[in-house]
């Protein structure tokens, strides 16, 4: 599933972030990031996300 999220985070580097950590603070970061024409620092930064931030589950799951 990483890697669907990279290949998302290649096109529009948001919606990968989106989908690892939701509306948090890193997809606020990396918005602006994108929108204010820093394209590659977007990208950069939604890899560093998606590599090192752990996946999100629901513990409480039954």
């Amino acid at each position: 599933m990483d890697f669907m999220k990279i290949v998302l985070s290649i096109l529009l580097p948001p919606l990968g972030v989106f989908l690892r950590v939701g509306l948090g603070s890193q997809f606020w970061i990396n918005l602006l990031l994108t929108i204010f024409g820093f394209y590659i620092l977007g990208l950069v930064h939604a890899v560093y996300v998606i590599a090192k931030e752990p996946e999100q589950t629901n513990v409480n799951a039954y």
